[in-house]
């Protein structure tokens, strides 16, 4: 890992939470660019126990109190998707840069609320996997050697088996009775925690080598426990797509993406987040019949993505990162998807789209 440099950004982070515990906390402290200056949560008993755990330089229980800090200089917003937005909306107002937990919001006009709010300020949303070698290097494939893209088929398939196998790798994580919950239970409709919880990741990554989409037809079957959706898409550019979301599989972990172009093609296999392990992708080079494949020896996808945040900041550098636009069309993707699905596959034009998931 480089060396931390002279100058940090002083990032604070709302809401002390699994998410924060186990990847932002640590990604702030290990950052080369970046430091842990502040934590925030309304529960005292949670927060003073990871103040002592991460030594942040300052502590509160008070969000607004932590924005009115003239030394923070940003903010990780680790909270319920719910919060996301009025969240986001405050630490702007008061001078901060944001990087968001995806879903960057629950509804389409949510979203575009937060259009003309940020200013110059940055605005990003936490699609980590957008700093996985493998990814970047299928990317970089794509736009320079493989030419054409024909068709992408990209799946995620949550297992049944997921945390008998995180719980090995994970810190243990610290509750509290006093956390601020949602005034609904997010996971009271199945069908729409797990869009948002995965299929957010799985339509970024269409997005992230496809393009925009213009429009989906979703098919999802709930039986035996196992939610699918397969849905196809139309892409801006004519590129031919095909989505799999499935919760949960009766096997390992299942993450990938195929995709063929005119010079080549890549085949990705990706791994649970929390092994930080970068996908093993095979990119095919036409010209001289080779597969290739990036070490990745760094997979700290959540660390690499706060440097990632932090450069944009300091120094106006582009990282690859998702903005607001990012954030905004892949929650119009996944209000689509799930229009489509309750209407047997009725294709959904993303442009058309209103309301909540």
């Amino acid at each position: 890992m480089p060396p931390k440099q002279d100058r940090l950004l002083r990032i604070g982070v709302l809401g002390c939470g699994p998410i924060a515990q186990a990847a932002h906390f640590e990604s702030c402290t290990k950052a080369r660019n970046a430091t842990l200056y502040a934590i925030c949560d309304v529960a005292d008993d949670l927060r003073d126990r990871m103040a002592a755990t991460h030594a942040p330089a300052r502590s509160y229980a008070d969000y607004a109190a932590m924005l009115a800090d003239p030394d923070l200089e940003a903010v990780i917003i680790a909270t319920s998707d719910a919060f996301h937005v009025p969240a986001a909306r405050m630490a702007l107002a008061a001078g901060k840069h944001v990087l968001c937990e995806k879903p960057l919001a629950t509804s389409v006009e949510e979203a575009e609320s937060l259009r003309g709010v940020a200013g110059r300020l940055v605005l990003q949303v936490g699609h980590m996997k957008r700093y996985d070698a493998g990814l970047q290097a299928a990317k970089a494939f794509a736009e320079t050697e493989m030419d054409a893209m024909v068709a992408l088929k990209a799946w995620y398939c949550d297992s049944t088996h997921r945390y008998p196998m995180t719980d090995a790798v994970q810190p243990l994580m610290v509750t509290s009775s006093q956390a601020r919950k949602p005034a609904e239970n997010p996971k009271a409709d199945l069908d729409r925690y797990y869009m948002l919880a995965h299929g957010s990741h799985l339509v970024d990554t269409a997005r992230f080598f496809g393009g925009e989409i213009e429009a989906v037809s979703a098919r999802l079957l709930n039986r035996a426990g196992i939610r699918t959706w397969f849905v196809d898409v139309t892409f801006a550019n004519g590129v031919l797509g095909h989505l799999d979301l499935t919760v949960a599989v009766r096997m390992d972990w299942h993450e990938g993406f195929q995709i063929y172009g005119e010079n080549g093609s890549i085949l990705a296999k990706t791994y649970n987040p929390w092994y930080y392990k970068t996908s093993e992708v095979d990119i095919f080079h036409e010209s001289d019949g080779t597969t290739r494949r990036v070490l990745g020896a760094d997979g700290h996808f959540y660390r690499r993505q706060v440097e990632g945040f932090a450069d944009t900041v300091l120094t106006g550098q582009r990282t690859g990162g998702a903005d607001l636009e990012d954030g905004i069309a892949s929650v119009r993707a996944m209000v689509a998807i799930a229009q489509s699905a309750r209407n047997r596959g009725e294709t959904v034009r993303l442009a058309d789209v209103t309301g909540p998931l």
